[in-house]
């Protein structure tokens, strides 16, 4: 097997373990693997790249943590509004839409935590693979943020209407039994078990028949994404809503208090 190349300045690795079966590691354990600009950029990239041979992409974490979400912690004061929005409008979008869009079926392997736009990440992937003692979860409420109306429509495809709320509605996190039971993963396997089972299962997915895989995939996508369609109007009104909490107060305060450790003081605008 080749040996890993290294991607985002080495926040992101690529190896090959096996035939047509491509692996992205996110390696940026210094911030629990949160994913900045250069390691969304990456992944967007490589899954361009990766289309050409590799018939399924798995896609895991470092050091027992999947990813911590958005690195939005070293943004400066005075533009920290504009940074936000910007970081999660763009980059993060691109990575999500590359994501979905691959030709080939995706598998996460959530080897440690997924929080927050880091399980968005793993919602992007067409399986999922938890290890056990892992945890899920939605945390935009405790930080003051309105989620995008097409991530939370991902939560309502898999989840439904009432996981979807205690997600976003409460901000905490399930474990990875209860990710099982509401359909959040496929399955649940020992920490030491995790990367064989799914490099096992993405070598099985591999050998079946490219046009098979192809079809379906894009069958299943866009049966979910008519059912999600909203009247323009409508659309307009939440991207505005969105827009909005990243120049508010209790966003920034939301962000402050996470950093410092302490209860957020609301101030409801």
């Amino acid at each position: 097997m080749a040996a890993a190349t290294e991607l985002a300045g080495g926040k992101l690795r690529l190896d090959r373990p096996a035939e047509h079966v491509a692996r992205l590691t996110i390696a940026n354990p210094a911030k629990r693997n949160a994913l900045d600009q250069e390691i969304l950029d990456a992944i967007a990239a490589a899954t361009r790249e990766l289309a050409r041979d590799a018939r399924c992409v798995v896609l895991t974490g470092t050091e027992a943590m999947f990813s911590a979400g958005y690195d939005i912690g070293d943004m400066p004061e005075e533009t920290f509004a504009e940074e936000a929005e910007k970081l999660v409008a763009h980059p993060f979008a691109a990575a999500i839409e590359a994501l979905e869009s691959y030709p080939y079926p995706i598998v996460a392997a959530l080897n440690g935590h997924a929080i927050g736009g880091g399980l968005e990440v793993a919602l992007s992937c067409d399986l999922r693979i938890a290890a056990d003692g892992v945890r899920l979860g939605m945390p935009p409420a405790k930080l003051g943020l309105v989620y995008s109306h097409t991530g939370i429509q991902k939560f309502l495809d898999v989840v439904g209407a009432a996981r979807t709320r205690e997600l976003f509605l409460t901000g905490g996190n399930i474990t990875a039994a209860t990710a099982l039971d509401w359909g959040l993963v496929n399955a649940v396997v020992e920490s030491a078990e995790l990367e064989r089972r799914a490099l096992e299962l993405a070598a099985e997915i591999a050998g079946n028949a490219p046009l098979s895989l192809q079809g379906n995939k894009r069958v299943i996508r866009e049966l979910l994404a008519a059912r999600g369609t909203l009247d323009p109007s409508v659309e307009a009104e939440l991207v505005e809503l969105r827009r909005a909490c990243f120049v508010s107060e209790d966003f920034r305060e939301g962000v402050r208090a996470f950093a410092e450790k302490r209860a957020p003081r609301w101030r409801g605008r």
